[in-house]
């Protein structure tokens, strides 16, 4: 779920500070090696569901090379547990639940094995994923993680709101920034909502991703902050999506105070930007709609690209039984057992061939179909490094200029691109 993702995320600034400073990789493991492994998985209670079942399955098919399975241990975050994990020298083999942004840091601490040094490693993320494995790639032209699952995110808005202000609720005006903006004059001005939008206006770096970002990857036709090196949102583009919510937020359509709760579920808000694990928690307690997020002119939904908000899998370099764990990283992303992640979890599984692949899910379950297509047109954070900082300066500069008006918008992009570049091009 977003919002505990988020709180999971929270401490990945500060585990980067910590693990800086370190190179203890743990390493020591074969590539040839084979045997017992450990992994971890993350700690909702569908994805243990789902974790349970995988490993029941692979361990009754190889009796010599078993799987001992466990939750994430507790801590301030994952990616926090993870990097001292890789520091003491005693990860798991695999982690189900490898943030795409931490894995830069963990690479440089010697953390990660290579994927691509098996030999089918590179062709086999590529054949799964597609065109989308790219954005995965490190900056020695690796793989480092293996793409795993996504939550596209799309925006949620409340039927109810909708037709209390008399807007279409199954066709809402949303698709361009002016219909947005006037849909969410009407919204607030009728009081059918205290706040057309809510998105959390605090400072944690990842924020980001789930205002700016999404726009900005629609916006732009799928580019990421960062490419080649260098930050892309100077231009007419990100200043298009800047200045959308800067007007949302000078108008008093987007809350800019912390809300305690959830804001779409509280009623305090109309819309909001969220993945696929909404349909189960919003359930029947909000009757909802869904749409892909807007663009200055109106991209049609089959063209619109979104934030990609996905976990992924990485080998980690403490792993003595290096060719075991490679196997089972591709028995947990073989079609069947991305078929079983998405029955049991609502995630996509970040594979190419998703909709048609599962077609009869998502003809079973048509609530998630429209988050199956948007799967395939999704980007994710660069995979550079230093990318928790170049975060954090892109939420500080947005934060100050978009949120709260104090500084120029065009100023704040400038300066944050600044800064990103040299952050970006630093070991």
């Amino acid at each position: 779920m977003r919002r505990r993702m988020i709180v999971i995320g929270a401490a990945v600034a500060a585990s980067a500070v910590v693990l800086s400073g370190c190179s203890s990789g743990g390493g020591g493991g074969s590539a040839e090696g084979r045997g017992d492994i450990t992994i971890w998985y993350s700690n909702n209670e569908q994805e243990i569901a789902w974790g349970e079942q995988m490993v029941e399955a692979w361990n009754a098919e190889h009796p010599d090379e078993q799987i001992k399975a466990q939750e994430i241990p507790a801590g301030s975050s994952s990616e926090e547990v993870i990097g001292a994990a890789i520091t003491a020298g005693n990860a798991p083999c695999l982690v189900f639940n490898t943030a795409p942004v931490a894995v830069p840091q963990f690479q440089k601490q010697g953390g990660l094995v290579s994927l691509s040094s098996f030999e089918d490693g590179a062709s086999y993320i590529e054949e799964r994923s597609g065109e989308t494995a790219q954005q995965y790639l490190s900056e020695d032209g690796e793989y480092y993680q293996i793409p795993w699952k996504s939550n596209p995110v799309m925006i949620f808005y409340n039927k109810a709101m909708f037709e209390e202000a008399g807007l279409d609720p199954e066709n809402p005006p949303l698709a361009t920034y002016d219909e947005f903006l006037e849909t969410s004059r009407t919204l607030v001005e009728s009081g059918a909502a205290p706040y057309a939008i809510y998105p959390a206006p605090t400072s944690e770096f990842f924020q980001n991703w789930f205002d700016f970002y999404p726009l900005y990857a629609a916006e732009t036709g799928g580019s990421q902050l960062i490419e080649d090196g260098a930050s892309t949102f100077i231009g007419e583009e990100g200043e298009a999506v800047a200045s959308f919510w800067r007007t949302l937020y000078e108008e008093g359509l987007a809350g800019q105070e912390q809300y305690q709760g959830d804001s779409f579920a509280d009623g305090q808000a109309a819309m909001s930007i969220v993945g696929p694990w909404a349909i189960s928690v919003y359930g029947e307690s909000v009757d909802w709609g869904v749409a892909p997020v807007p663009t200055s002119e109106g991209v049609s939904p089959e063209e619109t690209y979104t934030f990609s908000d996905a976990k992924n899998i990485a080998l980690y370099s403490a792993c003595e039984n290096q060719a075991t764990a490679w196997d089972v990283l591709k028995f947990a992303t073989s079609e069947e057992q991305d078929g079983m992640l998405l029955e049991l979890t609502g995630q996509m599984p970040l594979r190419e061939d998703l909709t048609t692949a599962f077609a009869d899910y998502f003809e079973a379950n048509p609530a998630y179909e429209v988050f199956g297509e948007q799967a395939s047109r999704t980007v994710e954070v660069p995979n550079v490094p230093n990318a928790v900082a170049i975060w954090q300066k892109m939420r500080d500069e947005w934060s100050q200029a978009v949120i709260f008006g104090e500084k120029d918008v065009t100023a704040a992009l400038e300066d944050a691109a600044t800064e990103i570049d040299t952050l970006a091009n630093q070991p």
